[in-house]
Protein backbone atom coordinates (compact mmCIF):
# COMPACT_ATOMS: atom_id res chain seq x y z
CA UNK A 1 0.00 0.00 0.00
CA UNK A 2 1.77 3.24 -1.10
CA UNK A 3 0.95 6.59 0.77
CA UNK A 4 -1.50 9.00 -0.41
CA UNK A 5 -2.14 11.56 2.56
CA UNK A 6 0.85 13.53 3.61
CA UNK A 7 0.34 15.45 7.34
CA UNK A 8 1.34 14.53 10.78
CA UNK A 9 0.10 11.38 10.28
CA UNK A 10 3.37 10.34 7.84
CA UNK A 11 5.69 12.41 9.82
CA UNK A 12 9.10 11.10 11.35
CA UNK A 13 8.88 7.30 12.30
CA UNK A 14 11.05 8.62 15.41
CA UNK A 15 8.08 10.46 16.62
CA UNK A 16 5.24 9.28 18.27
CA UNK A 17 1.84 8.68 17.14
CA UNK A 18 -0.53 11.13 19.24
CA UNK A 19 -4.18 9.85 19.11
CA UNK A 20 -7.07 11.69 21.17
CA UNK A 21 -10.21 9.51 21.64
CA UNK A 22 -14.19 10.29 21.44
CA UNK A 23 -16.05 8.24 23.77
CA UNK A 24 -14.78 5.59 26.27
CA UNK A 25 -17.61 3.18 26.06
CA UNK A 26 -16.47 -0.41 26.01
CA UNK A 27 -14.45 0.26 22.14
CA UNK A 28 -12.76 3.17 23.51
CA UNK A 29 -11.87 1.70 27.08
CA UNK A 30 -10.29 -1.71 24.50
CA UNK A 31 -8.56 0.50 22.56
CA UNK A 32 -6.57 2.33 25.57
CA UNK A 33 -6.15 -1.22 27.02
CA UNK A 34 -4.94 -2.67 23.68
CA UNK A 35 -2.42 0.20 23.26
CA UNK A 36 -1.33 0.23 26.67
CA UNK A 37 -0.54 -3.98 27.12
CA UNK A 38 0.56 -4.06 23.60
CA UNK A 39 3.21 -0.76 23.67
CA UNK A 40 6.06 -2.99 22.39
CA UNK A 41 4.44 -5.22 19.51
CA UNK A 42 3.03 -1.94 17.99
CA UNK A 43 6.51 -0.10 18.46
CA UNK A 44 7.87 -3.42 16.35
CA UNK A 45 5.02 -3.52 13.77
CA UNK A 46 5.16 0.61 12.44
CA UNK A 47 8.79 1.93 14.09
CA UNK A 48 7.14 4.50 16.46
CA UNK A 49 5.20 4.41 19.61
CA UNK A 50 1.61 5.21 20.07
CA UNK A 51 -0.08 6.93 22.29
CA UNK A 52 -3.04 8.13 24.09
CA UNK A 53 -3.17 11.48 24.75
CA UNK A 54 -6.48 13.13 25.36
CA UNK A 55 -10.01 12.12 25.76
CA UNK A 56 -13.37 13.03 25.55
CA UNK A 57 -16.82 11.64 26.74
CA UNK A 58 -19.94 12.33 28.71
CA UNK A 59 -19.15 11.69 32.17
CA UNK A 60 -15.43 12.29 33.68
CA UNK A 61 -16.17 10.70 37.08
CA UNK A 62 -18.04 7.07 35.62
CA UNK A 63 -15.14 4.26 37.04
CA UNK A 64 -14.20 2.49 33.56
CA UNK A 65 -11.39 0.60 34.84
CA UNK A 66 -8.65 1.95 33.73
CA UNK A 67 -6.42 4.54 34.83
CA UNK A 68 -7.35 7.73 32.77
CA UNK A 69 -5.14 10.33 35.04
CA UNK A 70 -2.42 10.98 32.92
CA UNK A 71 -4.88 12.08 29.98
CA UNK A 72 -6.27 15.52 29.02
CA UNK A 73 -9.56 15.83 28.95
CA UNK A 74 -12.10 17.57 26.96
CA UNK A 75 -16.01 17.94 27.97
CA UNK A 76 -16.93 18.96 23.99
CA UNK A 77 -15.47 16.05 21.92
CA UNK A 78 -15.10 18.84 18.81
CA UNK A 79 -12.08 19.75 20.94
CA UNK A 80 -9.97 17.12 19.82
CA UNK A 81 -9.94 18.63 16.04
CA UNK A 82 -8.36 21.36 17.16
CA UNK A 83 -5.75 20.15 19.37
CA UNK A 84 -2.69 20.77 18.57
CA UNK A 85 -0.89 17.54 20.34
CA UNK A 86 -3.23 15.02 18.80
CA UNK A 87 -2.33 13.34 15.14
CA UNK A 88 -5.23 11.10 14.86
CA UNK A 89 -9.00 11.44 15.98
CA UNK A 90 -10.57 8.18 16.94
CA UNK A 91 -14.47 8.67 16.68
CA UNK A 92 -15.94 5.85 18.53
CA UNK A 93 -19.07 8.08 20.02
CA UNK A 94 -21.59 6.74 17.24
CA UNK A 95 -24.63 8.35 15.99
CA UNK A 96 -25.06 9.52 12.47
CA UNK A 97 -25.39 13.22 13.50
CA UNK A 98 -24.74 15.26 16.78
CA UNK A 99 -21.21 15.73 18.38
CA UNK A 100 -20.13 12.90 16.26
CA UNK A 101 -20.44 14.06 12.52
CA UNK A 102 -19.65 17.51 13.94
CA UNK A 103 -16.59 16.17 15.20
CA UNK A 104 -15.53 13.87 12.35
CA UNK A 105 -16.32 16.82 9.76
CA UNK A 106 -14.35 19.69 11.62
CA UNK A 107 -11.05 17.06 11.96
CA UNK A 108 -10.79 16.63 8.06
CA UNK A 109 -11.17 20.13 7.62
CA UNK A 110 -8.68 20.56 9.83
CA UNK A 111 -5.96 17.92 8.00
CA UNK A 112 -6.17 15.23 10.95
CA UNK A 113 -6.30 11.69 10.31
CA UNK A 114 -9.77 10.07 11.15
CA UNK A 115 -10.38 6.58 12.66
CA UNK A 116 -13.90 5.88 13.43
CA UNK A 117 -15.92 2.36 14.20
CA UNK A 118 -19.34 5.13 13.05
CA UNK A 119 -20.72 2.79 10.13
CA UNK A 120 -24.19 5.29 10.22
CA UNK A 121 -22.07 8.36 10.01
CA UNK A 122 -20.07 6.97 7.32
CA UNK A 123 -22.88 4.77 5.21
CA UNK A 124 -25.00 7.93 5.35
CA UNK A 125 -22.73 11.34 4.84
CA UNK A 126 -20.50 9.21 2.33
CA UNK A 127 -20.31 11.74 -0.27
CA UNK A 128 -19.53 14.78 2.30
CA UNK A 129 -16.95 12.99 4.09
CA UNK A 130 -15.20 11.71 0.67
CA UNK A 131 -14.85 15.22 -0.62
CA UNK A 132 -13.51 16.43 3.28
CA UNK A 133 -10.97 13.62 2.73
CA UNK A 134 -9.61 14.63 -0.57
CA UNK A 135 -10.10 18.44 -0.39
CA UNK A 136 -7.51 18.41 2.96
CA UNK A 137 -5.70 15.39 2.16
CA UNK A 138 -6.66 13.79 5.62
CA UNK A 139 -7.34 9.93 5.78
CA UNK A 140 -10.58 8.78 7.25
CA UNK A 141 -10.54 5.11 8.03
CA UNK A 142 -13.09 3.05 9.04
CA UNK A 143 -12.16 -1.08 9.60
CA UNK A 144 -14.10 -0.81 12.92
CA UNK A 145 -17.55 0.27 11.02
CA UNK A 146 -17.69 -3.17 9.47
CA UNK A 147 -17.86 -6.64 10.62
CA UNK A 148 -16.07 -5.71 14.24
CA UNK A 149 -13.09 -8.11 14.00
CA UNK A 150 -13.22 -9.17 10.38
CA UNK A 151 -11.16 -7.43 8.08
CA UNK A 152 -13.67 -7.01 5.48
CA UNK A 153 -12.75 -3.19 4.60
CA UNK A 154 -9.18 -4.46 4.00
CA UNK A 155 -10.42 -7.25 2.18
CA UNK A 156 -12.20 -5.53 -0.41
CA UNK A 157 -10.12 -1.74 -0.49
CA UNK A 158 -7.04 -3.61 -0.72
CA UNK A 159 -7.19 -8.18 -0.82
CA UNK A 160 -8.88 -7.83 -3.41
CA UNK A 161 -8.41 -4.53 -5.58
CA UNK A 162 -7.15 -5.86 -8.69
CA UNK A 163 -10.30 -7.43 -9.19
CA UNK A 164 -13.55 -6.14 -10.36
CA UNK A 165 -15.44 -7.47 -8.16
CA UNK A 166 -19.34 -9.07 -9.49
CA UNK A 167 -20.59 -9.62 -5.83
CA UNK A 168 -20.52 -9.25 -2.04
CA UNK A 169 -22.80 -10.17 0.83
CA UNK A 170 -23.32 -12.34 3.80
CA UNK A 171 -24.01 -12.17 7.19
CA UNK A 172 -23.32 -8.47 8.19
CA UNK A 173 -25.25 -8.44 12.11
CA UNK A 174 -24.70 -11.09 14.92
CA UNK A 175 -27.50 -10.05 16.64
CA UNK A 176 -30.04 -11.27 13.71
CA UNK A 177 -27.54 -13.82 13.40
CA UNK A 178 -27.88 -14.92 16.94
CA UNK A 179 -31.44 -14.89 17.40
CA UNK A 180 -31.93 -16.85 14.25
CA UNK A 181 -29.45 -19.35 15.35
CA UNK A 182 -30.87 -19.82 19.27
CA UNK A 183 -34.60 -20.25 16.90
CA UNK A 184 -33.15 -22.97 15.24
CA UNK A 185 -31.65 -24.66 17.89
CA UNK A 186 -33.95 -24.68 20.81
CA UNK A 187 -37.24 -23.83 19.14
CA UNK A 188 -37.89 -21.21 21.08
CA UNK A 189 -39.84 -18.00 19.91
CA UNK A 190 -38.80 -15.17 18.56
CA UNK A 191 -39.63 -12.40 21.14
CA UNK A 192 -38.00 -15.37 23.94
CA UNK A 193 -34.62 -15.26 21.90
CA UNK A 194 -34.49 -11.38 20.97
CA UNK A 195 -35.04 -11.20 25.61
CA UNK A 196 -32.09 -13.27 25.92
CA UNK A 197 -30.05 -11.20 22.80
CA UNK A 198 -31.06 -7.90 25.35
CA UNK A 199 -30.15 -9.88 28.42
CA UNK A 200 -26.22 -10.55 26.94
CA UNK A 201 -25.55 -7.29 25.73
CA UNK A 202 -25.94 -8.16 22.05
CA UNK A 203 -29.16 -5.92 21.16
CA UNK A 204 -30.03 -2.57 22.36
CA UNK A 205 -33.16 -1.84 24.40
CA UNK A 206 -34.29 -0.87 20.91
CA UNK A 207 -33.57 -3.20 18.73
CA UNK A 208 -34.66 -2.22 15.77
CA UNK A 209 -31.48 -1.48 14.49
CA UNK A 210 -30.78 -5.04 13.90
CA UNK A 211 -33.69 -6.82 13.46
CA UNK A 212 -35.21 -4.51 11.44
CA UNK A 213 -31.78 -4.87 8.69
CA UNK A 214 -30.87 -1.03 9.50
CA UNK A 215 -26.89 -2.09 11.31
CA UNK A 216 -26.65 -4.47 7.92
CA UNK A 217 -27.66 -1.60 5.44
CA UNK A 218 -25.12 0.69 6.80
CA UNK A 219 -22.32 -1.61 6.38
CA UNK A 220 -23.70 -2.73 3.11
CA UNK A 221 -23.80 0.64 2.02
CA UNK A 222 -19.99 1.17 2.97
CA UNK A 223 -18.79 -2.15 1.25
CA UNK A 224 -20.52 -1.62 -2.00
CA UNK A 225 -19.08 1.96 -2.48
CA UNK A 226 -15.65 0.57 -2.12
CA UNK A 227 -16.20 -2.73 -4.22
CA UNK A 228 -18.66 -0.84 -6.86
CA UNK A 229 -19.34 2.79 -6.02
CA UNK A 230 -21.27 4.79 -3.87
CA UNK A 231 -24.84 4.05 -2.99
CA UNK A 232 -27.81 6.38 -2.21
CA UNK A 233 -28.20 5.06 1.38
CA UNK A 234 -31.93 5.67 0.75
CA UNK A 235 -31.93 3.91 -2.21
CA UNK A 236 -30.83 0.54 -0.71
CA UNK A 237 -33.83 -1.84 0.01
CA UNK A 238 -34.07 -3.04 3.80
CA UNK A 239 -36.63 -5.65 5.11
CA UNK A 240 -36.64 -7.10 8.60
CA UNK A 241 -37.04 -10.20 10.52
CA UNK A 242 -40.01 -9.60 12.77
CA UNK A 243 -42.28 -12.39 10.74
CA UNK A 244 -40.25 -15.39 10.96
CA UNK A 245 -41.17 -18.09 13.30
CA UNK A 246 -39.18 -21.00 14.83
CA UNK A 247 -41.71 -22.75 12.42
CA UNK A 248 -40.56 -20.82 9.14
CA UNK A 249 -36.81 -21.78 10.29
CA UNK A 250 -38.28 -25.73 10.38
CA UNK A 251 -40.16 -25.59 7.63
CA UNK A 252 -37.25 -24.60 5.24
CA UNK A 253 -34.61 -26.79 6.70
CA UNK A 254 -37.05 -29.77 5.61
CA UNK A 255 -36.64 -27.97 1.90
CA UNK A 256 -32.63 -28.20 2.25
CA UNK A 257 -32.30 -24.72 3.60
CA UNK A 258 -31.24 -22.57 6.40
CA UNK A 259 -32.34 -18.63 7.01
CA UNK A 260 -29.94 -16.04 7.74
CA UNK A 261 -30.38 -11.87 7.16
CA UNK A 262 -28.27 -11.04 4.39
CA UNK A 263 -27.06 -8.34 2.95
CA UNK A 264 -26.17 -8.45 -0.48
CA UNK A 265 -24.78 -6.38 -3.59
CA UNK A 266 -24.03 -7.27 -7.15
CA UNK A 267 -22.66 -5.59 -10.06
CA UNK A 268 -25.10 -5.18 -12.95
CA UNK A 269 -24.30 -3.91 -16.57
CA UNK A 270 -23.63 -0.33 -17.57
CA UNK A 271 -22.33 0.81 -14.20
CA UNK A 272 -25.79 0.03 -12.48
CA UNK A 273 -25.99 -1.40 -8.70
CA UNK A 274 -28.19 -4.02 -7.10
CA UNK A 275 -27.94 -4.29 -2.97
CA UNK A 276 -30.69 -4.93 0.08
CA UNK A 277 -30.97 -6.41 2.93
CA UNK A 278 -33.34 -9.51 4.20
CA UNK A 279 -34.05 -12.80 5.74
CA UNK A 280 -33.13 -15.24 3.15
CA UNK A 281 -33.51 -19.22 2.53
CA UNK A 282 -29.68 -20.30 1.68
CA UNK A 283 -29.33 -23.89 1.23
CA UNK A 284 -28.31 -25.32 3.87
CA UNK A 285 -25.00 -26.92 2.24
CA UNK A 286 -23.86 -23.41 1.71
CA UNK A 287 -20.61 -21.48 3.53
CA UNK A 288 -22.89 -19.07 4.82
CA UNK A 289 -25.66 -21.50 6.22
CA UNK A 290 -22.49 -23.06 8.80
CA UNK A 291 -22.43 -19.52 10.83
CA UNK A 292 -23.88 -19.26 13.52
CA UNK A 293 -24.67 -17.29 16.75
CA UNK A 294 -23.04 -13.77 16.98
CA UNK A 295 -20.69 -14.84 14.02
CA UNK A 296 -20.45 -12.37 11.17
CA UNK A 297 -19.08 -13.37 7.24
CA UNK A 298 -18.54 -11.53 4.18
CA UNK A 299 -18.12 -13.36 0.81
CA UNK A 300 -16.53 -11.76 -2.17
CA UNK A 301 -16.52 -13.32 -5.65
CA UNK A 302 -14.69 -11.72 -9.21
CA UNK A 303 -13.66 -12.94 -12.37
CA UNK A 304 -10.02 -13.50 -10.73
CA UNK A 305 -9.66 -13.64 -7.52
CA UNK A 306 -13.15 -15.93 -7.50
CA UNK A 307 -15.11 -16.41 -4.31
CA UNK A 308 -13.54 -15.83 -1.02
CA UNK A 309 -15.37 -15.73 2.80
CA UNK A 310 -14.01 -14.66 5.92
CA UNK A 311 -15.82 -14.88 9.40
CA UNK A 312 -15.55 -14.22 12.86
CA UNK A 313 -17.19 -12.10 15.86
CA UNK A 314 -18.54 -9.14 14.87
CA UNK A 315 -18.89 -7.04 18.04
CA UNK A 316 -17.59 -6.79 21.55
CA UNK A 317 -14.46 -4.87 22.50
CA UNK A 318 -11.43 -7.06 21.75
CA UNK A 319 -12.42 -7.53 18.46
CA UNK A 320 -13.84 -3.78 17.41
CA UNK A 321 -10.71 -2.42 19.38
CA UNK A 322 -8.33 -4.60 17.55
CA UNK A 323 -10.04 -3.44 13.99
CA UNK A 324 -9.53 0.42 15.23
CA UNK A 325 -5.94 -0.62 15.77
CA UNK A 326 -5.59 -1.97 12.56
CA UNK A 327 -6.38 1.41 11.12
CA UNK A 328 -3.93 3.17 13.72
CA UNK A 329 -1.24 1.02 12.69
CA UNK A 330 -1.47 2.08 9.01
CA UNK A 331 -1.48 5.77 9.99
CA UNK A 332 1.71 4.94 12.21
CA UNK A 333 3.37 3.18 9.20
CA UNK A 334 2.45 6.09 6.51
CA UNK A 335 -0.12 4.60 4.77
CA UNK A 336 -3.36 6.59 4.02
CA UNK A 337 -5.87 5.62 1.44
CA UNK A 338 -8.70 7.41 -0.22
CA UNK A 339 -12.34 7.02 1.50
CA UNK A 340 -13.44 4.08 -0.99
CA UNK A 341 -9.88 2.88 -2.15
CA UNK A 342 -9.73 5.48 -5.52
CA UNK A 343 -8.42 8.75 -6.20
CA UNK A 344 -11.14 10.14 -7.81
CA UNK A 345 -14.55 11.08 -6.39
CA UNK A 346 -17.20 9.47 -7.61
CA UNK A 347 -21.36 10.74 -6.93
CA UNK A 348 -23.48 8.06 -5.47
CA UNK A 349 -26.34 6.45 -7.38
CA UNK A 350 -29.14 4.68 -6.48
CA UNK A 351 -29.84 1.13 -6.22
CA UNK A 352 -31.33 -0.26 -8.81
CA UNK A 353 -35.47 -1.19 -7.47
CA UNK A 354 -35.52 -4.62 -6.37
CA UNK A 355 -38.83 -5.07 -8.00
CA UNK A 356 -37.90 -5.69 -11.20
CA UNK A 357 -35.23 -8.47 -9.76
CA UNK A 358 -36.06 -11.96 -10.52
CA UNK A 359 -35.72 -15.00 -7.91
CA UNK A 360 -37.59 -17.81 -6.32
CA UNK A 361 -39.56 -17.18 -3.18
CA UNK A 362 -40.55 -19.29 0.13
CA UNK A 363 -44.73 -18.71 1.07
CA UNK A 364 -46.06 -19.14 4.16
CA UNK A 365 -50.11 -18.77 4.24
CA UNK A 366 -51.62 -19.44 7.19
CA UNK A 367 -55.33 -21.20 6.43
CA UNK A 368 -58.73 -19.26 7.55
CA UNK A 369 -60.17 -21.70 10.70
CA UNK A 370 -62.57 -25.00 8.77
CA UNK A 371 -60.85 -24.69 5.26
CA UNK A 372 -59.52 -28.13 3.74
CA UNK A 373 -56.18 -27.82 3.52
CA UNK A 374 -55.71 -29.98 0.13
CA UNK A 375 -58.49 -27.83 -1.11
CA UNK A 376 -56.68 -24.73 -0.26
CA UNK A 377 -53.49 -26.13 -1.42
CA UNK A 378 -54.89 -26.49 -4.85
CA UNK A 379 -56.80 -23.37 -5.24
CA UNK A 380 -53.87 -21.25 -4.36
CA UNK A 381 -51.96 -23.26 -7.00
CA UNK A 382 -54.95 -21.88 -9.30
CA UNK A 383 -54.74 -18.41 -8.30
CA UNK A 384 -50.91 -18.05 -8.22
CA UNK A 385 -51.10 -19.31 -11.76
CA UNK A 386 -53.55 -16.63 -12.88
CA UNK A 387 -51.05 -14.61 -11.81
CA UNK A 388 -48.14 -16.29 -14.08
CA UNK A 389 -46.24 -17.15 -11.00
CA UNK A 390 -45.37 -21.07 -10.57
CA UNK A 391 -44.81 -23.48 -8.49
CA UNK A 392 -41.71 -25.59 -7.79
CA UNK A 393 -42.88 -27.27 -4.46
CA UNK A 394 -46.22 -26.86 -2.15
CA UNK A 395 -47.51 -28.97 0.84
CA UNK A 396 -49.47 -28.21 3.66
CA UNK A 397 -48.92 -28.98 7.92
CA UNK A 398 -50.31 -27.72 11.23
CA UNK A 399 -47.88 -26.40 13.74
CA UNK A 400 -48.69 -27.52 16.85
CA UNK A 401 -51.37 -25.23 18.54
CA UNK A 402 -52.54 -22.99 15.33
CA UNK A 403 -53.91 -23.42 12.15
CA UNK A 404 -53.09 -25.02 9.35
CA UNK A 405 -50.52 -23.41 6.59
CA UNK A 406 -49.05 -23.98 3.30
CA UNK A 407 -45.47 -23.84 2.45
CA UNK A 408 -44.62 -23.00 -1.25
CA UNK A 409 -41.28 -22.42 -2.88
CA UNK A 410 -42.01 -20.48 -6.13
CA UNK A 411 -40.10 -20.58 -9.54
CA UNK A 412 -38.43 -17.80 -10.27
CA UNK A 413 -40.51 -14.98 -10.80
CA UNK A 414 -39.89 -11.11 -9.98
CA UNK A 415 -40.79 -9.15 -6.53
CA UNK A 416 -43.08 -7.48 -8.44
CA UNK A 417 -45.08 -10.32 -8.85
CA UNK A 418 -45.06 -11.15 -5.40
CA UNK A 419 -45.95 -8.17 -4.06
CA UNK A 420 -49.01 -8.13 -6.53
CA UNK A 421 -50.69 -11.48 -5.44
CA UNK A 422 -49.92 -11.05 -1.51
CA UNK A 423 -52.96 -8.77 -0.71
CA UNK A 424 -54.69 -11.36 -3.34
CA UNK A 425 -54.28 -14.00 -1.07
CA UNK A 426 -55.12 -12.50 2.25
CA UNK A 427 -58.50 -11.17 0.97
CA UNK A 428 -59.65 -14.87 -0.52
CA UNK A 429 -61.60 -16.24 2.46
CA UNK A 430 -59.31 -19.42 2.36
CA UNK A 431 -56.29 -17.33 3.89
CA UNK A 432 -56.18 -15.65 7.09
CA UNK A 433 -53.53 -13.22 8.01
CA UNK A 434 -50.70 -11.65 5.58
CA UNK A 435 -48.65 -14.31 3.73
CA UNK A 436 -44.93 -14.69 4.91
CA UNK A 437 -42.49 -14.50 1.31
CA UNK A 438 -38.75 -14.69 1.61
CA UNK A 439 -36.69 -14.07 -0.92
CA UNK A 440 -34.32 -17.60 -1.86
CA UNK A 441 -30.47 -16.86 -2.51
CA UNK A 442 -29.59 -19.53 -4.03
CA UNK A 443 -25.52 -19.34 -3.18
CA UNK A 444 -22.83 -22.01 -3.33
Amino acid sequence: MTSVHHNAVSSLASSPLRLGIAGLGTVGTGVIRLIRQHTDLLRSRTGRSIEVVAVSARNRTRDRGIDLSGLRWHDDPVALAHDADVDVVVELMGGAEGSARTLVTEALKAGKAVVTANKALVARHAQELAHLSHEHKAPLLFEAAVAGGIPAIKMVREGVAADALTRLGGILNGTSNFILTEMAETGRAFGDVLKEAQDKGYAEADPSADIDGWDAAHKLSILTAIAFRPIVFDSLAVSGMRRITTDDIHQARTLGYAIKMLGVARRLPEDRVEAWVQPCLIPARSGLAQVNGVYNALTTEGPFSGPITISGQGAGEGPTADAVMADVIDLARGHGLPLWGRVDEQAPISCEPVESLVSRFYLRITLADGVNADTALSEIRTILGNEDIAIEHGHHHTPQGTAAQLILLTKPVTLNAINRILPILEETALVNDTPLALKVEDLP
